[in-house]
């Protein structure tokens, strides 16, 4: 019987031969992408979350101004540090919070952001203040600040109820 003969190809390997200069050079530039994809991802992810929970906050001061509004009645918001609560003023004139409402119910903000009020038509806000929304939507302009330990973002309400959203001087 005749043996076959082993025909010798580019790719053979001879027994106990190393991995050769490109294929090392292949392996290290996809382990290279992919750490650095893993760091950019993980870097970016508290401002990631910052940004999404500003603009989940200004948007609901924009439904909270036209909800108050349409009911005609006064609704207020206050930055508690850690999350947020939307008011209903009632008819003996005390504050109620509001807690049947998928978009103004209490929110807690996720462990490292939080939120702030930082100014009311110009001046200064107590830390316990709530910012009214009128029914008639002429409102005082107002500042709140969502920010991580890294990030800030201030949410600035004008006048006419409209919300911008503008990284602050002391993000980095």
């Amino acid at each position: 019987m005749r043996r076959a003969a082993r025909r010798a190809t580019p790719f053979a390997r001879r027994p106990g031969a190393g991995f050769t200069l490109i294929e090392l050079l292949v392996v290290l530039v996809i382990v290279g992408l992919g750490a650095g994809l893993v760091a950019l991802s993980l870097g970016s992810d508290e401002r990631r979350t910052t940004e999404r929970e500003a603009k989940r906050l200004a948007g609901a001061l924009e439904h909270a101004a036209a909800t108050a509004q349409w009911r005609a009645e006064t609704l207020g918001v206050s930055a508690e540090g850690s999350g947020y609560r939307f008011w209903r003023r009632g008819t003996d004139d005390r504050w109620e919070a509001i807690l049947a409402d998928d978009i103004l119910s209490p929110r807690t903000l996720p462990a490292g952001i939080t939120v702030t009020s930082a100014a009311y038509a110009g001046a200064p806000v107590a830390p316990d203040a709530i910012l009214p929304f009128r029914p008639s939507g002429r409102n005082e302009p107002f500042t709140l600040v969502v920010g991580s330990s890294t990030w800030f973002l201030e949410i600035d309400a004008d006048p006419l109820n409209r919300v911008h959203l503008a990284v602050t001087a002391d993000s980095r």
